[in-house]
């Protein structure tokens, strides 16, 4: 998956609207090594794993000002410890960190405070717009062949993933203009805090770089180093994305069709099921307060109490089996007065939790969908 911090999606959003290693030795044979016979150079020659050639090259008309990051000593156990399990060149990592920027901007909002409790009152307004839905029917016009390909292939509802790339990036509005490599770097090397999760991201966007090619520097994305139309990690990346337009490519930055699949694998891998169902609003008794007990409260779990349990504990659901397995969820509309909105979840709604670990964010994603798909019909 992909890091997709709450503050993150948000920001992203106000914005829009106002997420098996080989040792490297050096091609050269030591002087010991030129002395022995032929035939013993040759089969050392053969053994020797050998730096592997890295497809993505800086561009010397838009390298950026050196900064002589790798120097340091932190760099330098970084780029030795990834170049030998990725068998990748250590120069050539090197040039790349000598010219990548520590960005104090990024350290400054990974630590700015959260500016009150978001509930569904003030979270559901930010992505609802008539704005997003409508930018959401056109997109999903433009590339409904994909959607109606990814939702048969990967079994996942073909207006969810319109709907997580629209709250993700406004369908590729607003992606990130952040060098990814800034960015990761930024948080692995000087945001200690976080700097093991990011150290491997990083490790992961240089696999991406020798996969796919091109200037090191024009991969753009978030502050957080997500990236693309779905604002993939690098390790969701590697996981998850695919060429689904068969042109050899992962291209998430600039090719939709690619996105488009790559939602789908990641939601199926999520553990989606192919026509179910997401999510309903419900409505609980003022008598019987024993779902009190059964609604979702810390960490999100995949469903695991039924229908006919929250029926018994007081909760009206007109529809659904039984024995169905769901979530009892809680959003908050307002505080004062209090008012809220009571809904059931069922594992896809499960799925897309995996995407964004915040149940607003999936509730905002199915109803972005629901907006959609009745928008193109």
């Amino acid at each position: 998956m992909r890091l997709r911090l709450l503050t993150v999606t948000l920001i992203s959003a106000m914005t829009l609207s106002a997420c098996a290693s080989n040792s490297a030795n050096e091609s050269n044979l030591s002087q010991s090594q030129a002395s022995e016979p032929a035939h013993i150079q040759q089969s050392i020659q053969r053994s020797t794993p050998q730096p592997k050639r890295t497809a993505a090259q800086i561009n010397p008309n838009t390298r950026p000002d050196k900064s002589d990051l790798a120097q340091r000593q932190d760099v330098q156990e970084f780029i030795n410890k990834v170049s030998r399990e990725q068998n990748l060149d250590p120069r050539w990592m090197s040039e790349i960190l000598d010219h990548t920027t520590i960005q104090p901007k990024i350290i400054a909002a990974m630590n700015r405070p959260a500016e009150g409790v978001m509930n569904w009152g003030k979270y559901r307004p930010i992505f609802l717009t008539e704005k997003r839905i409508n930018d959401g029917v056109k997109f999903y016009n433009q590339y409904k062949e994909a959607f109606l390909r990814a939702e048969e292939i990967y079994g996942v509802d073909r207006f969810v993933i319109a709907a997580i790339i629209g709250v993700e990036t406004g369908y590729g509005q607003n992606k990130g203009s952040w060098k990814v490599v800034d960015a990761l770097s930024t948080l692995a090397f000087d945001y200690p805090r976080r700097a093991s999760y990011f150290s491997g991201e990083l490790a992961n966007f240089f696999k991406i770089l020798n996969e796919n090619g091109g200037d090191p520097f024009s991969y753009r994305g978030s502050y957080a180093g997500a990236m693309g139309y779905p604002q993939f990690m690098p390790s969701s990346y590697l996981a998850y994305a695919v060429d689904f337009d068969g042109d050899g490519k992962r291209d998430l930055w600039n090719n939709p069709v690619d996105a488009i699949g790559s939602v789908g694998n990641y939601l199926m891998k999520s553990g989606w099921v192919r026509g179910g169902k997401i999510a309903e609003q419900v409505e609980v008794s003022r008598n019987n307060l024993a779902y009190q007990a059964l609604k979702q409260s810390g960490r999100l779990t995949p469903p695991k109490e039924t229908i006919q349990m929250l029926r018994n504990a007081g909760v009206i659901i007109p529809q659904g089996t039984p024995n169905a397995k769901v979530t009892l969820f809680e959003f908050e509309v307002s505080a004062e007065p209090k008012v809220d909105e009571w809904w059931i979840g069922y594992q896809n709604f499960y799925a897309i939790t995996r995407y964004n670990h915040s149940k607003l964010y999936a509730l905002a994603v199915y109803q972005v969908a629901e907006a959609i798909r009745k928008g193109v019909r």
